[in-house]
């Protein structure tokens, strides 16, 4: 069964920064649009500000959807998967927003 925390609980905190892949997921409001979802996960590209905030240095892709649909509805989650050692999942639910070059794009709960 599945915890859910208001804030990212500080034990979750190495095993997060450890991953060296994680999976940025947004979508439309439009019933018609798909889901998008994105692996990540260039190295010190992830960084926790704080137990409620997160960004992210998108390095990869085009990223125009994931822009457009945090620009639209501001939803975005990334989401966390061992691949070393016991299953462990960790999805960050939050809202986002592209900031420009020299910044990331921020998610907080």
């Amino acid at each position: 069964m599945g915890k859910f925390y208001e804030s990212i609980p500080p034990e979750l905190v190495p095993w997060i920064m450890k991953q060296e892949v994680f999976w940025v997921a947004t979508a439309p409001l439009n019933p018609e649009g798909h889901v998008n979802v994105s692996p990540k996960g260039v190295r010190d590209s992830l960084h926790i500000v704080s137990p409620t905030k997160v960004w992210y240095q998108d390095l990869t892709g085009s990223g125009v959807e994931t822009i457009s649909h945090l620009r639209e509805n501001g939803r975005i989650t990334l989401m966390f998967n061992a691949y070393d050692g016991p299953s462990r999942i960790c999805r960050l639910f939050g809202t986002g927003r592209r900031l420009p070059m020299g910044h990331s794009s921020t998610m907080s709960w």
